[in-house]
Protein backbone atom coordinates (compact mmCIF):
# COMPACT_ATOMS: atom_id res chain seq x y z
CA UNK A 1 0.00 0.00 0.00
CA UNK A 2 1.34 3.60 -0.56
CA UNK A 3 1.19 6.36 0.97
CA UNK A 4 -1.90 9.44 0.15
CA UNK A 5 0.58 12.36 0.03
CA UNK A 6 1.88 14.76 -2.31
CA UNK A 7 4.77 13.73 -4.28
CA UNK A 8 6.65 17.25 -4.68
CA UNK A 9 10.08 17.17 -5.44
CA UNK A 10 13.13 17.84 -3.29
CA UNK A 11 14.20 20.58 -4.96
CA UNK A 12 16.73 23.92 -4.17
CA UNK A 13 13.97 26.14 -6.10
CA UNK A 14 11.80 25.39 -3.51
CA UNK A 15 14.57 26.60 -0.96
CA UNK A 16 14.51 29.86 -2.87
CA UNK A 17 10.91 30.73 -3.51
CA UNK A 18 10.14 30.33 -0.09
CA UNK A 19 13.31 32.51 1.09
CA UNK A 20 11.42 35.30 -1.23
CA UNK A 21 8.06 34.98 -0.30
CA UNK A 22 8.69 34.40 3.36
CA UNK A 23 12.18 36.52 4.08
CA UNK A 24 12.07 39.31 1.29
CA UNK A 25 13.44 41.84 3.58
CA UNK A 26 16.38 39.56 4.85
CA UNK A 27 19.58 41.26 4.29
CA UNK A 28 23.03 39.92 2.25
CA UNK A 29 26.13 41.64 3.45
CA UNK A 30 28.99 40.47 1.24
CA UNK A 31 32.73 42.18 0.77
CA UNK A 32 33.77 42.03 -3.09
CA UNK A 33 36.38 43.33 -4.82
CA UNK A 34 34.67 46.53 -6.56
CA UNK A 35 32.52 47.05 -3.44
CA UNK A 36 34.16 46.48 0.83
CA UNK A 37 30.35 46.20 1.68
CA UNK A 38 27.60 45.63 -0.80
CA UNK A 39 23.99 45.15 0.82
CA UNK A 40 20.76 44.04 -0.76
CA UNK A 41 17.95 41.97 0.38
CA UNK A 42 16.53 38.22 -0.33
CA UNK A 43 13.85 40.04 -3.19
CA UNK A 44 16.75 41.45 -4.99
CA UNK A 45 18.71 38.81 -5.13
CA UNK A 46 16.20 36.35 -6.53
CA UNK A 47 15.37 38.96 -8.85
CA UNK A 48 19.08 38.94 -10.03
CA UNK A 49 18.73 35.24 -10.16
CA UNK A 50 16.15 35.23 -12.67
CA UNK A 51 18.38 37.68 -14.66
CA UNK A 52 21.26 35.52 -14.44
CA UNK A 53 18.98 32.06 -15.85
CA UNK A 54 17.93 34.39 -18.29
CA UNK A 55 21.07 35.22 -19.31
CA UNK A 56 22.61 31.60 -19.26
CA UNK A 57 19.88 30.82 -21.62
CA UNK A 58 21.03 33.29 -24.23
CA UNK A 59 24.61 32.43 -23.47
CA UNK A 60 23.59 28.97 -24.79
CA UNK A 61 23.60 27.05 -22.02
CA UNK A 62 21.54 24.16 -21.99
CA UNK A 63 20.17 21.79 -19.18
CA UNK A 64 22.91 19.15 -17.70
CA UNK A 65 25.65 22.03 -18.98
CA UNK A 66 28.12 22.58 -16.01
CA UNK A 67 29.08 26.07 -15.53
CA UNK A 68 32.21 26.58 -13.92
CA UNK A 69 33.09 29.02 -11.15
CA UNK A 70 36.23 30.71 -9.61
CA UNK A 71 34.83 32.62 -7.22
CA UNK A 72 35.06 34.00 -3.07
CA UNK A 73 32.04 33.72 -0.65
CA UNK A 74 29.82 36.69 -2.28
CA UNK A 75 26.68 37.88 -3.61
CA UNK A 76 27.33 37.54 -6.94
CA UNK A 77 28.43 34.00 -6.42
CA UNK A 78 25.24 32.83 -4.60
CA UNK A 79 22.95 33.82 -7.43
CA UNK A 80 25.49 31.78 -9.63
CA UNK A 81 24.68 28.73 -6.74
CA UNK A 82 20.68 29.45 -7.07
CA UNK A 83 20.34 30.83 -11.10
CA UNK A 84 22.84 27.53 -12.47
CA UNK A 85 20.96 24.22 -10.13
CA UNK A 86 17.43 26.16 -10.62
CA UNK A 87 17.55 26.46 -13.90
CA UNK A 88 18.81 22.47 -14.60
CA UNK A 89 21.97 23.72 -15.40
CA UNK A 90 24.89 22.32 -13.05
CA UNK A 91 26.89 24.59 -10.77
CA UNK A 92 30.72 23.91 -10.53
CA UNK A 93 32.61 25.18 -8.36
CA UNK A 94 36.12 25.31 -8.52
CA UNK A 95 39.02 25.91 -6.29
CA UNK A 96 41.11 28.67 -7.26
CA UNK A 97 44.02 27.49 -4.94
CA UNK A 98 44.72 24.55 -6.56
CA UNK A 99 47.61 23.68 -8.81
CA UNK A 100 46.60 25.27 -12.01
CA UNK A 101 47.33 22.00 -13.51
CA UNK A 102 44.78 20.85 -11.26
CA UNK A 103 42.61 23.42 -12.58
CA UNK A 104 43.12 22.84 -16.24
CA UNK A 105 42.27 19.32 -15.55
CA UNK A 106 39.16 20.12 -13.54
CA UNK A 107 37.57 22.14 -15.69
CA UNK A 108 38.46 20.05 -18.87
CA UNK A 109 37.04 16.75 -17.13
CA UNK A 110 33.99 18.91 -15.85
CA UNK A 111 33.46 20.02 -19.85
CA UNK A 112 31.98 23.41 -18.61
CA UNK A 113 30.47 25.49 -21.00
CA UNK A 114 30.91 28.94 -19.48
CA UNK A 115 33.48 30.07 -16.74
CA UNK A 116 32.32 32.59 -13.97
CA UNK A 117 35.43 34.21 -12.34
CA UNK A 118 36.64 36.94 -10.01
CA UNK A 119 38.60 40.04 -11.42
CA UNK A 120 41.79 38.55 -9.69
CA UNK A 121 41.61 34.96 -11.34
CA UNK A 122 41.58 36.49 -14.52
CA UNK A 123 45.57 36.44 -15.15
CA UNK A 124 45.34 32.81 -14.14
CA UNK A 125 42.80 31.90 -16.71
CA UNK A 126 44.67 33.60 -19.58
CA UNK A 127 47.65 31.64 -18.41
CA UNK A 128 45.27 28.41 -19.36
CA UNK A 129 42.39 29.46 -21.84
CA UNK A 130 44.16 28.00 -24.67
CA UNK A 131 44.00 24.57 -23.25
CA UNK A 132 40.16 24.64 -22.04
CA UNK A 133 37.55 23.38 -22.94
CA UNK A 134 35.08 26.63 -22.27
CA UNK A 135 33.20 28.38 -24.61
CA UNK A 136 34.06 31.81 -22.91
CA UNK A 137 33.92 33.45 -19.59
CA UNK A 138 32.27 36.14 -17.26
CA UNK A 139 34.35 38.11 -15.10
CA UNK A 140 32.22 39.32 -11.71
CA UNK A 141 32.62 43.29 -12.08
CA UNK A 142 30.85 45.82 -13.17
CA UNK A 143 30.99 46.11 -17.11
CA UNK A 144 33.50 49.68 -16.34
CA UNK A 145 35.78 47.50 -14.31
CA UNK A 146 36.09 44.43 -16.79
CA UNK A 147 39.78 44.07 -16.57
CA UNK A 148 41.65 44.46 -20.40
CA UNK A 149 42.40 40.97 -21.37
CA UNK A 150 42.80 38.27 -23.48
CA UNK A 151 40.22 35.47 -22.53
CA UNK A 152 38.38 34.90 -25.62
CA UNK A 153 34.62 35.93 -25.39
CA UNK A 154 34.34 37.68 -22.31
CA UNK A 155 31.97 39.58 -20.81
CA UNK A 156 30.87 41.85 -18.12
CA UNK A 157 28.63 39.85 -15.31
CA UNK A 158 26.75 42.95 -14.36
CA UNK A 159 26.62 43.28 -17.95
CA UNK A 160 25.11 39.94 -18.90
CA UNK A 161 22.48 40.74 -16.32
CA UNK A 162 21.89 44.47 -17.53
CA UNK A 163 20.76 43.01 -21.03
CA UNK A 164 18.00 40.30 -19.20
CA UNK A 165 14.87 40.62 -18.31
CA UNK A 166 13.56 39.33 -14.76
CA UNK A 167 10.92 37.32 -16.58
CA UNK A 168 11.94 33.51 -16.31
CA UNK A 169 10.33 30.73 -15.34
CA UNK A 170 11.83 27.94 -13.00
CA UNK A 171 11.65 24.60 -14.79
CA UNK A 172 9.87 21.33 -13.00
CA UNK A 173 12.88 19.58 -12.64
CA UNK A 174 13.36 16.40 -11.12
CA UNK A 175 15.05 15.71 -7.69
CA UNK A 176 17.48 13.44 -9.07
CA UNK A 177 18.92 16.25 -11.60
CA UNK A 178 22.74 17.51 -10.86
CA UNK A 179 22.28 20.22 -9.04
CA UNK A 180 26.21 20.81 -8.55
CA UNK A 181 29.87 19.94 -9.02
CA UNK A 182 32.65 19.69 -6.67
CA UNK A 183 35.82 18.14 -7.25
CA UNK A 184 38.16 16.63 -4.48
CA UNK A 185 41.67 17.93 -3.58
CA UNK A 186 43.46 15.69 -5.50
CA UNK A 187 46.27 14.40 -3.52
CA UNK A 188 46.68 11.26 -4.77
CA UNK A 189 46.06 11.06 -8.71
CA UNK A 190 43.83 13.48 -10.73
CA UNK A 191 40.96 14.90 -8.72
CA UNK A 192 37.36 13.31 -9.00
CA UNK A 193 34.04 14.86 -9.30
CA UNK A 194 31.50 14.55 -7.03
CA UNK A 195 27.80 15.25 -8.45
CA UNK A 196 25.71 16.06 -6.30
CA UNK A 197 21.16 15.72 -6.91
CA UNK A 198 18.86 18.23 -5.98
CA UNK A 199 17.49 15.64 -3.64
CA UNK A 200 20.46 15.22 -1.77
CA UNK A 201 21.06 18.86 -1.32
CA UNK A 202 17.84 19.44 0.16
CA UNK A 203 17.68 16.56 2.71
CA UNK A 204 21.48 17.37 3.24
CA UNK A 205 19.99 21.08 4.18
CA UNK A 206 17.51 19.84 6.26
CA UNK A 207 20.17 17.55 8.21
CA UNK A 208 22.24 20.46 8.67
CA UNK A 209 19.30 22.52 10.45
CA UNK A 210 18.91 20.16 13.16
CA UNK A 211 19.24 21.16 16.51
CA UNK A 212 22.05 19.18 17.57
CA UNK A 213 23.50 20.54 14.02
CA UNK A 214 23.84 23.67 13.00
CA UNK A 215 20.79 24.83 14.13
CA UNK A 216 20.53 28.01 12.53
CA UNK A 217 17.72 30.34 12.89
CA UNK A 218 15.87 33.11 11.68
CA UNK A 219 17.35 34.50 14.21
CA UNK A 220 20.97 34.23 13.37
CA UNK A 221 23.45 35.93 11.16
CA UNK A 222 25.70 33.31 9.25
CA UNK A 223 28.84 34.55 8.28
CA UNK A 224 30.18 31.18 6.20
CA UNK A 225 34.03 31.54 6.29
CA UNK A 226 34.58 28.30 4.67
CA UNK A 227 34.73 28.86 0.84
CA UNK A 228 31.80 28.44 -1.49
CA UNK A 229 34.10 26.72 -3.68
CA UNK A 230 34.61 23.95 -0.69
CA UNK A 231 31.57 21.55 -0.83
CA UNK A 232 29.01 24.51 -0.96
CA UNK A 233 30.36 26.29 1.90
CA UNK A 234 29.23 23.58 4.28
CA UNK A 235 25.73 23.58 2.65
CA UNK A 236 25.50 27.51 4.56
CA UNK A 237 24.28 29.52 1.33
CA UNK A 238 21.39 26.85 1.70
CA UNK A 239 20.54 26.29 5.26
CA UNK A 240 20.64 30.05 5.76
CA UNK A 241 18.69 31.02 2.95
CA UNK A 242 15.72 28.52 4.07
CA UNK A 243 15.38 29.36 7.60
CA UNK A 244 15.64 33.25 6.80
CA UNK A 245 19.16 34.22 8.32
CA UNK A 246 20.80 37.10 7.68
CA UNK A 247 24.10 35.90 5.60
CA UNK A 248 27.60 37.83 5.91
CA UNK A 249 29.93 36.75 3.01
CA UNK A 250 34.07 37.75 3.44
CA UNK A 251 34.96 37.92 -0.56
CA UNK A 252 38.17 37.92 -0.50
CA UNK A 253 39.10 39.18 2.93
CA UNK A 254 38.07 35.11 4.57
CA UNK A 255 41.34 35.12 6.49
CA UNK A 256 41.91 38.36 6.99
CA UNK A 257 41.30 39.24 11.10
CA UNK A 258 40.62 42.24 10.97
CA UNK A 259 37.94 42.25 8.43
CA UNK A 260 36.31 39.23 10.02
CA UNK A 261 35.92 41.18 13.24
CA UNK A 262 34.85 44.39 11.60
CA UNK A 263 32.49 42.08 9.85
CA UNK A 264 31.15 40.20 13.11
CA UNK A 265 30.70 43.43 15.21
CA UNK A 266 28.87 45.57 12.70
CA UNK A 267 26.88 43.12 11.35
CA UNK A 268 26.16 40.61 14.32
CA UNK A 269 26.97 37.60 13.10
CA UNK A 270 26.40 34.85 15.63
CA UNK A 271 27.46 31.76 13.89
CA UNK A 272 30.97 30.93 12.01
CA UNK A 273 32.24 28.60 10.14
CA UNK A 274 35.96 27.62 8.94
CA UNK A 275 39.16 25.69 8.66
CA UNK A 276 41.53 26.02 11.98
CA UNK A 277 43.78 28.23 9.97
CA UNK A 278 41.06 30.65 9.99
CA UNK A 279 40.74 30.96 13.37
CA UNK A 280 44.08 31.00 14.11
CA UNK A 281 44.45 34.07 12.59
CA UNK A 282 41.19 35.63 13.95
CA UNK A 283 42.19 34.96 17.25
CA UNK A 284 45.76 36.27 16.43
CA UNK A 285 44.03 39.83 15.82
CA UNK A 286 41.71 39.71 18.56
CA UNK A 287 44.71 39.18 20.78
CA UNK A 288 47.03 41.69 18.67
CA UNK A 289 44.26 44.39 18.68
CA UNK A 290 42.62 44.02 21.93
CA UNK A 291 39.58 43.73 20.25
CA UNK A 292 35.80 41.53 21.15
CA UNK A 293 33.54 39.83 19.61
CA UNK A 294 30.32 40.36 21.42
CA UNK A 295 27.77 38.92 19.37
CA UNK A 296 29.23 35.54 18.43
CA UNK A 297 28.25 32.64 20.13
CA UNK A 298 29.63 29.76 18.14
CA UNK A 299 32.09 28.82 15.46
CA UNK A 300 32.09 25.24 13.65
CA UNK A 301 35.79 24.03 12.30
CA UNK A 302 36.29 21.33 10.40
CA UNK A 303 38.56 19.95 7.31
CA UNK A 304 41.29 19.37 10.17
CA UNK A 305 41.28 18.71 13.90
CA UNK A 306 41.04 21.46 15.96
CA UNK A 307 43.64 22.03 18.60
CA UNK A 308 42.16 22.54 22.06
CA UNK A 309 43.92 25.68 22.56
CA UNK A 310 41.66 27.29 19.80
CA UNK A 311 38.02 26.10 21.56
CA UNK A 312 40.19 27.22 25.08
CA UNK A 313 40.72 30.92 23.85
CA UNK A 314 37.91 31.23 21.68
CA UNK A 315 35.74 29.93 25.15
CA UNK A 316 37.20 31.94 27.76
CA UNK A 317 38.63 34.99 25.90
CA UNK A 318 35.67 35.59 24.19
CA UNK A 319 32.35 33.55 25.59
CA UNK A 320 32.49 31.73 21.71
CA UNK A 321 31.65 27.93 21.97
CA UNK A 322 33.77 25.89 19.13
CA UNK A 323 32.03 23.09 17.62
CA UNK A 324 33.96 20.20 15.92
CA UNK A 325 32.55 18.60 12.47
CA UNK A 326 33.56 16.20 10.22
CA UNK A 327 32.71 15.04 6.49
CA UNK A 328 34.04 15.25 3.35
CA UNK A 329 33.56 16.67 -0.34
CA UNK A 330 32.09 13.17 -0.91
CA UNK A 331 29.68 13.41 1.70
CA UNK A 332 28.06 16.67 0.90
CA UNK A 333 29.90 17.09 3.13
CA UNK A 334 28.32 16.70 6.01
CA UNK A 335 29.37 13.37 8.44
CA UNK A 336 28.92 14.30 12.53
CA UNK A 337 28.26 17.57 14.06
CA UNK A 338 29.73 18.04 18.12
CA UNK A 339 27.19 19.71 19.55
CA UNK A 340 26.95 21.37 22.92
CA UNK A 341 28.83 19.33 25.54
CA UNK A 342 26.11 19.96 29.05
CA UNK A 343 27.48 21.79 31.70
CA UNK A 344 26.96 18.98 33.97
CA UNK A 345 29.15 16.61 32.52
CA UNK A 346 32.85 17.02 34.64
CA UNK A 347 35.26 19.25 32.72
CA UNK A 348 38.10 16.47 32.21
CA UNK A 349 35.36 14.28 30.20
CA UNK A 350 33.82 17.61 28.68
CA UNK A 351 37.17 18.04 27.09
CA UNK A 352 37.92 14.97 25.76
CA UNK A 353 34.19 14.37 23.97
CA UNK A 354 34.93 18.02 22.74
CA UNK A 355 38.09 16.99 20.86
CA UNK A 356 35.93 14.03 19.07
CA UNK A 357 34.29 14.78 15.53
CA UNK A 358 30.98 14.53 17.46
CA UNK A 359 28.24 12.10 16.75
CA UNK A 360 26.43 11.18 13.41
CA UNK A 361 24.04 13.22 11.83
CA UNK A 362 20.74 12.00 11.13
CA UNK A 363 20.79 10.37 7.46
CA UNK A 364 24.78 9.08 7.68
CA UNK A 365 25.36 5.99 9.06
CA UNK A 366 28.44 4.94 10.18
CA UNK A 367 30.65 1.51 11.08
CA UNK A 368 34.31 1.04 11.16
CA UNK A 369 36.07 -2.11 9.99
CA UNK A 370 39.35 -3.92 10.28
CA UNK A 371 41.62 -5.10 7.43
CA UNK A 372 39.16 -8.29 6.47
CA UNK A 373 36.25 -5.68 6.42
CA UNK A 374 34.88 -7.19 9.88
CA UNK A 375 32.70 -4.67 11.60
CA UNK A 376 34.41 -3.56 14.74
CA UNK A 377 33.23 -2.89 18.10
CA UNK A 378 31.78 0.90 19.25
CA UNK A 379 33.84 0.55 22.50
CA UNK A 380 36.07 3.49 21.95
CA UNK A 381 39.18 2.07 22.05
CA UNK A 382 38.82 -0.62 18.91
CA UNK A 383 39.84 1.79 15.52
CA UNK A 384 39.33 0.92 12.15
CA UNK A 385 38.50 1.86 8.50
CA UNK A 386 35.40 4.59 8.47
CA UNK A 387 32.46 3.55 6.26
CA UNK A 388 29.46 5.21 5.92
CA UNK A 389 26.27 5.41 3.95
CA UNK A 390 23.21 7.75 3.43
CA UNK A 391 21.20 9.35 1.00
CA UNK A 392 23.84 12.60 0.29
CA UNK A 393 26.86 10.59 0.57
CA UNK A 394 28.74 9.67 -3.41
CA UNK A 395 27.83 6.14 -4.92
CA UNK A 396 30.64 6.62 -7.97
CA UNK A 397 32.15 9.59 -9.01
CA UNK A 398 31.47 12.01 -12.31
CA UNK A 399 32.42 10.34 -15.45
CA UNK A 400 33.31 6.98 -14.03
CA UNK A 401 31.35 3.56 -14.51
CA UNK A 402 33.01 2.14 -11.70
CA UNK A 403 31.14 2.16 -8.24
CA UNK A 404 33.08 4.00 -5.50
CA UNK A 405 31.21 1.70 -2.57
CA UNK A 406 32.33 -1.44 -1.31
CA UNK A 407 30.69 -4.60 -2.39
CA UNK A 408 27.94 -4.16 0.52
CA UNK A 409 27.37 -0.93 -0.41
CA UNK A 410 28.98 1.39 1.72
CA UNK A 411 31.74 4.09 0.77
CA UNK A 412 35.23 4.08 2.44
CA UNK A 413 35.92 7.04 3.52
CA UNK A 414 40.39 6.75 4.25
CA UNK A 415 39.74 7.73 7.47
CA UNK A 416 40.84 5.60 10.15
CA UNK A 417 38.11 5.65 13.62
CA UNK A 418 37.22 4.86 16.63
CA UNK A 419 32.98 4.85 17.68
CA UNK A 420 32.75 4.98 21.43
CA UNK A 421 29.26 3.62 22.97
CA UNK A 422 27.56 6.92 23.04
CA UNK A 423 27.96 7.53 18.80
CA UNK A 424 30.87 9.87 19.31
CA UNK A 425 33.38 9.72 16.27
CA UNK A 426 37.07 9.77 17.21
CA UNK A 427 39.31 10.54 13.75
CA UNK A 428 42.75 9.02 14.42
CA UNK A 429 44.24 9.31 10.92
CA UNK A 430 43.30 9.35 7.58
CA UNK A 431 44.79 5.44 6.04
CA UNK A 432 47.44 7.26 4.47
CA UNK A 433 48.66 9.45 7.33
CA UNK A 434 48.78 6.16 9.85
CA UNK A 435 51.83 5.55 11.50
CA UNK A 436 52.94 1.75 11.78
CA UNK A 437 55.56 1.76 13.93
CA UNK A 438 56.83 -2.32 14.92
CA UNK A 439 53.77 -3.84 14.18
CA UNK A 440 51.80 -1.41 16.32
CA UNK A 441 49.49 1.65 15.07
CA UNK A 442 50.32 4.94 16.29
CA UNK A 443 47.61 8.21 16.13
CA UNK A 444 49.46 11.39 14.47
CA UNK A 445 46.28 13.28 14.76
CA UNK A 446 46.21 12.74 18.59
CA UNK A 447 50.45 13.94 18.63
CA UNK A 448 49.50 16.16 17.22
CA UNK A 449 46.72 17.77 19.29
CA UNK A 450 49.24 17.52 22.23
CA UNK A 451 51.81 19.52 20.32
CA UNK A 452 49.61 22.81 19.53
CA UNK A 453 48.32 23.07 23.24
CA UNK A 454 52.48 23.79 23.98
CA UNK A 455 52.78 27.02 24.45
CA UNK A 456 54.68 28.95 21.39
CA UNK A 457 53.82 26.47 18.84
CA UNK A 458 52.14 27.93 15.77
CA UNK A 459 52.01 24.67 13.67
CA UNK A 460 52.48 21.42 14.17
CA UNK A 461 52.77 18.27 12.25
CA UNK A 462 53.57 14.68 12.86
CA UNK A 463 54.77 11.99 10.03
CA UNK A 464 56.03 8.16 10.03
CA UNK A 465 59.57 8.46 8.73
CA UNK A 466 61.54 5.14 8.20
CA UNK A 467 63.18 3.66 10.60
CA UNK A 468 65.96 0.99 10.43
CA UNK A 469 64.76 -1.09 13.32
CA UNK A 470 61.23 0.08 13.42
CA UNK A 471 60.09 0.52 10.03
CA UNK A 472 58.51 3.74 11.13
CA UNK A 473 58.43 6.51 13.61
CA UNK A 474 57.18 9.33 14.55
CA UNK A 475 58.87 12.37 13.35
CA UNK A 476 57.63 15.87 15.01
CA UNK A 477 57.91 18.99 13.33
CA UNK A 478 56.96 22.45 14.91
CA UNK A 479 56.47 25.87 13.26
CA UNK A 480 57.03 28.56 16.79
CA UNK A 481 55.39 31.39 17.37
CA UNK A 482 57.12 34.58 15.69
CA UNK A 483 59.98 35.28 17.97
CA UNK A 484 59.20 32.47 20.05
CA UNK A 485 62.96 29.90 21.24
CA UNK A 486 61.41 26.62 21.28
CA UNK A 487 63.87 23.61 22.39
CA UNK A 488 62.67 20.18 20.62
CA UNK A 489 64.21 18.37 23.71
CA UNK A 490 61.38 20.33 25.81
CA UNK A 491 58.24 19.66 23.32
CA UNK A 492 59.02 16.20 23.36
CA UNK A 493 59.58 15.81 26.96
CA UNK A 494 55.54 17.70 27.25
CA UNK A 495 54.26 14.34 25.83
CA UNK A 496 55.29 12.19 28.81
CA UNK A 497 52.79 10.60 30.68
CA UNK A 498 50.22 11.98 28.43
CA UNK A 499 50.09 9.00 25.51
CA UNK A 500 51.94 5.92 25.52
CA UNK A 501 55.60 6.02 25.81
CA UNK A 502 56.40 4.32 22.69
CA UNK A 503 53.88 6.72 21.11
CA UNK A 504 56.42 9.52 22.05
CA UNK A 505 58.18 10.75 18.43
CA UNK A 506 61.58 10.08 18.43
CA UNK A 507 62.60 13.74 17.22
CA UNK A 508 61.55 16.97 16.57
CA UNK A 509 62.80 19.41 13.70
CA UNK A 510 62.10 23.24 14.05
CA UNK A 511 60.57 24.69 10.61
CA UNK A 512 59.65 27.99 9.39
CA UNK A 513 56.53 26.74 7.90
CA UNK A 514 54.52 23.68 6.99
CA UNK A 515 53.13 22.64 3.48
CA UNK A 516 49.50 23.18 2.89
CA UNK A 517 47.06 21.63 0.45
CA UNK A 518 44.61 23.89 -1.94
CA UNK A 519 41.88 23.27 1.10
CA UNK A 520 44.12 24.56 3.95
CA UNK A 521 45.14 21.01 5.27
CA UNK A 522 48.67 20.04 6.26
CA UNK A 523 50.20 17.99 3.07
CA UNK A 524 51.44 14.88 4.90
CA UNK A 525 52.71 13.73 1.65
CA UNK A 526 54.82 16.90 0.92
CA UNK A 527 56.07 16.40 4.42
CA UNK A 528 57.33 12.85 3.72
CA UNK A 529 59.03 13.04 0.76
CA UNK A 530 61.31 16.06 2.16
CA UNK A 531 61.55 13.94 5.43
CA UNK A 532 62.10 10.60 3.66
CA UNK A 533 65.92 10.03 4.40
CA UNK A 534 66.00 11.96 7.75
CA UNK A 535 68.94 10.74 10.23
CA UNK A 536 67.59 9.82 13.60
CA UNK A 537 69.51 10.55 17.23
CA UNK A 538 71.53 7.80 18.20
CA UNK A 539 69.41 7.25 21.03
CA UNK A 540 66.52 4.17 20.00
CA UNK A 541 63.36 3.87 21.56
CA UNK A 542 62.34 1.48 24.61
Amino acid sequence: MQGLMMDDQLLLTAIMRHAEQTYPDQEIVSVTADNPRHRYRFRDAFQRCRKLARGLQLLGASPGDRIGTLAWNDYRHLEIYYATSCSGLVCHTINPRLFPDQIEYIINHAQDRWLFIDPMFVPLLEKLSSKLVAEGYVVLCPADQLPDTSLPNCISYEQLLEECTDEFEWPALSEQCAAALCYTSGTTGNPKGVLYSHRAMVVHTYATLLPDVFGVGRQDVVLPIVPMFHVNAWSLPYGAVAVGAKLVLPGPKMADGETLTDLINTEGVTISAGVPTVWLALLGYLRESGKSIESLTRVVTGGSACPWSIMEEFEQEHGVYTHHAWGMTEMSPLGTYNARVPDTVPADKARALRMKQGRAAFGVEMRIVDDAGTELPRDGIAFGALQVRGPWVCERYFRSDKSALTADGWFDTGDVATIDPDGYLGITDRTKDVIKSGGEWISSIELENLAVGQPDVAEAAVIGAQHPKWAERPLLLVVPEPGANLAPSALLAAFEGKVASWWIPDDCVIVESLPHTATGKISKKDLRTQFENHQWPQEEPA
